[in-house]
Protein backbone atom coordinates (compact mmCIF):
# COMPACT_ATOMS: atom_id res chain seq x y z
CA UNK A 1 0.00 0.00 0.00
CA UNK A 2 2.69 2.58 0.84
CA UNK A 3 4.28 1.86 -2.62
CA UNK A 4 0.85 2.35 -4.31
CA UNK A 5 0.51 5.96 -2.17
CA UNK A 6 3.96 6.92 -3.69
CA UNK A 7 2.85 6.02 -7.26
CA UNK A 8 -0.01 8.13 -6.33
CA UNK A 9 2.05 10.33 -5.56
CA UNK A 10 4.50 11.00 -8.32
CA UNK A 11 1.72 10.96 -10.52
CA UNK A 12 -0.05 13.91 -8.40
CA UNK A 13 3.57 15.74 -9.08
CA UNK A 14 3.83 15.24 -12.49
CA UNK A 15 0.45 16.43 -12.94
CA UNK A 16 1.35 20.11 -11.61
CA UNK A 17 4.32 20.47 -12.72
CA UNK A 18 3.01 19.76 -16.11
CA UNK A 19 -0.04 22.63 -14.72
CA UNK A 20 2.64 25.00 -14.11
CA UNK A 21 4.91 24.17 -17.64
CA UNK A 22 1.66 25.19 -19.21
CA UNK A 23 1.41 28.36 -17.48
CA UNK A 24 4.69 28.97 -19.13
CA UNK A 25 4.26 27.90 -22.44
CA UNK A 26 0.62 30.28 -22.44
CA UNK A 27 2.54 33.26 -21.13
CA UNK A 28 5.42 32.56 -23.57
CA UNK A 29 3.01 33.55 -26.13
CA UNK A 30 2.78 37.01 -25.02
CA UNK A 31 6.51 37.63 -25.79
CA UNK A 32 6.03 36.04 -29.29
CA UNK A 33 7.39 32.84 -28.65
CA UNK A 34 5.28 29.80 -29.30
CA UNK A 35 3.18 27.37 -27.02
CA UNK A 36 5.56 24.71 -28.20
CA UNK A 37 8.61 26.32 -28.01
CA UNK A 38 7.21 27.54 -24.20
CA UNK A 39 6.68 23.86 -22.74
CA UNK A 40 10.13 23.13 -24.24
CA UNK A 41 11.59 25.76 -22.06
CA UNK A 42 9.48 24.60 -18.99
CA UNK A 43 10.40 20.72 -19.83
CA UNK A 44 14.30 22.05 -19.84
CA UNK A 45 13.63 24.47 -16.44
CA UNK A 46 11.90 21.26 -14.75
CA UNK A 47 14.93 19.04 -15.44
CA UNK A 48 17.27 17.70 -12.89
CA UNK A 49 19.91 17.58 -15.87
CA UNK A 50 21.10 19.00 -18.82
CA UNK A 51 19.15 17.20 -21.73
CA UNK A 52 19.72 16.09 -25.38
CA UNK A 53 17.38 16.57 -28.45
CA UNK A 54 16.14 13.08 -27.78
CA UNK A 55 15.64 13.77 -24.40
CA UNK A 56 13.28 16.69 -25.25
CA UNK A 57 11.74 15.13 -27.98
CA UNK A 58 10.69 11.72 -26.05
CA UNK A 59 9.19 14.26 -22.94
CA UNK A 60 7.11 16.41 -25.12
CA UNK A 61 6.47 13.65 -28.20
CA UNK A 62 7.62 16.30 -31.05
CA UNK A 63 9.49 15.83 -34.03
CA UNK A 64 13.35 16.02 -33.42
CA UNK A 65 13.51 19.11 -36.21
CA UNK A 66 10.90 20.59 -34.18
CA UNK A 67 13.45 20.01 -31.21
CA UNK A 68 16.39 21.73 -32.69
CA UNK A 69 14.34 24.36 -34.16
CA UNK A 70 12.58 25.29 -30.82
CA UNK A 71 16.34 25.02 -29.07
CA UNK A 72 17.84 27.44 -31.53
CA UNK A 73 15.21 29.98 -31.15
CA UNK A 74 15.27 29.92 -27.11
CA UNK A 75 19.12 29.69 -27.36
CA UNK A 76 18.82 33.24 -29.90
CA UNK A 77 16.79 34.55 -26.79
CA UNK A 78 19.64 33.09 -24.46
CA UNK A 79 16.70 31.35 -22.68
CA UNK A 80 18.54 27.62 -23.46
CA UNK A 81 22.65 27.24 -23.20
CA UNK A 82 24.37 24.19 -24.58
CA UNK A 83 26.43 22.22 -22.15
CA UNK A 84 28.99 19.67 -22.21
CA UNK A 85 29.48 16.89 -20.34
CA UNK A 86 31.89 14.10 -20.35
CA UNK A 87 31.56 11.75 -21.62
CA UNK A 88 28.49 11.95 -23.84
CA UNK A 89 28.54 13.27 -27.44
CA UNK A 90 25.18 14.43 -28.14
CA UNK A 91 24.86 18.12 -27.90
CA UNK A 92 23.18 18.91 -24.02
CA UNK A 93 21.31 21.63 -23.44
CA UNK A 94 19.90 23.19 -20.08
CA UNK A 95 17.27 26.21 -19.29
CA UNK A 96 18.91 29.69 -18.11
CA UNK A 97 17.68 29.31 -14.52
CA UNK A 98 17.55 33.58 -13.86
CA UNK A 99 14.08 34.08 -15.24
CA UNK A 100 15.77 38.18 -14.99
CA UNK A 101 18.36 37.26 -17.20
CA UNK A 102 15.70 36.13 -19.76
CA UNK A 103 13.31 38.49 -19.46
CA UNK A 104 15.56 41.25 -20.20
CA UNK A 105 17.34 39.59 -23.25
CA UNK A 106 13.99 38.10 -24.66
CA UNK A 107 12.76 42.00 -24.23
CA UNK A 108 15.72 43.36 -25.63
CA UNK A 109 15.90 41.81 -28.98
CA UNK A 110 12.54 41.58 -29.75
CA UNK A 111 11.53 45.57 -28.86
CA UNK A 112 15.19 46.62 -30.21
CA UNK A 113 14.53 45.32 -33.71
CA UNK A 114 10.91 46.53 -33.72
CA UNK A 115 12.03 49.78 -32.75
CA UNK A 116 14.90 50.50 -34.89
CA UNK A 117 12.79 49.72 -37.95
CA UNK A 118 10.24 52.33 -36.41
CA UNK A 119 12.77 54.85 -36.15
CA UNK A 120 14.26 53.72 -39.90
CA UNK A 121 10.40 53.91 -41.36
CA UNK A 122 10.03 57.23 -39.68
CA UNK A 123 13.40 58.67 -40.70
CA UNK A 124 12.21 58.00 -44.56
CA UNK A 125 9.16 58.55 -44.34
CA UNK A 126 10.07 62.28 -43.12
CA UNK A 127 12.55 62.49 -45.75
CA UNK A 128 9.87 61.25 -48.88
CA UNK A 129 7.49 63.85 -47.09
CA UNK A 130 10.27 66.51 -47.52
CA UNK A 131 10.82 66.02 -51.24
CA UNK A 132 7.02 66.17 -51.91
CA UNK A 133 7.07 69.34 -49.97
CA UNK A 134 9.77 70.82 -52.35
CA UNK A 135 7.94 69.63 -55.29
CA UNK A 136 4.34 70.97 -54.69
CA UNK A 137 3.12 74.30 -55.07
CA UNK A 138 -0.14 73.12 -52.96
CA UNK A 139 0.06 75.53 -49.67
CA UNK A 140 -2.51 73.00 -48.11
CA UNK A 141 -0.48 70.13 -48.81
CA UNK A 142 2.50 71.57 -47.60
CA UNK A 143 0.98 72.48 -44.48
CA UNK A 144 -0.42 68.88 -44.40
CA UNK A 145 2.82 67.51 -44.89
CA UNK A 146 4.44 70.08 -41.97
CA UNK A 147 1.77 69.01 -39.53
CA UNK A 148 2.73 65.26 -40.41
CA UNK A 149 6.69 65.64 -40.19
CA UNK A 150 5.91 67.55 -36.50
CA UNK A 151 4.29 64.16 -35.79
CA UNK A 152 7.12 61.80 -37.34
CA UNK A 153 9.31 63.46 -35.36
CA UNK A 154 7.41 63.27 -31.63
CA UNK A 155 7.28 59.48 -33.20
CA UNK A 156 10.90 59.21 -33.87
CA UNK A 157 12.34 61.23 -30.38
CA UNK A 158 9.54 58.39 -28.92
CA UNK A 159 11.36 55.71 -30.12
CA UNK A 160 14.84 56.98 -29.66
CA UNK A 161 13.71 56.93 -25.68
CA UNK A 162 12.67 53.36 -25.96
CA UNK A 163 16.10 53.12 -27.42
CA UNK A 164 17.23 54.16 -24.37
CA UNK A 165 14.89 52.09 -22.54
CA UNK A 166 15.77 48.88 -23.80
CA UNK A 167 19.46 49.99 -23.64
CA UNK A 168 18.78 49.79 -19.80
CA UNK A 169 16.65 46.67 -19.89
CA UNK A 170 19.47 45.11 -21.82
CA UNK A 171 22.27 46.07 -19.76
CA UNK A 172 20.36 45.45 -16.40
CA UNK A 173 20.82 48.50 -15.43
CA UNK A 174 16.68 47.97 -14.94
CA UNK A 175 17.55 46.18 -11.97
CA UNK A 176 19.06 49.82 -10.08
CA UNK A 177 15.68 51.12 -10.30
CA UNK A 178 13.65 48.18 -9.97
CA UNK A 179 15.46 45.45 -7.96
CA UNK A 180 14.87 41.64 -8.32
CA UNK A 181 13.03 40.00 -5.73
CA UNK A 182 14.94 37.71 -3.91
Amino acid sequence: MPEENESKNWEQYDETIERFIQVIAKNMNLYGITPSVGRLYGVLYFADQAMTLDDMREALVMSKTSMSTGVRALSDMRMVESTFKRGIRKDLYESEEDWYKSFTSLFGNRWRQQTETNIEEAEETIAELNELMQDTEDEQLKTKIETDIERLDYAKNYYEWLMKFIKIMESGEIFNYIPKNK
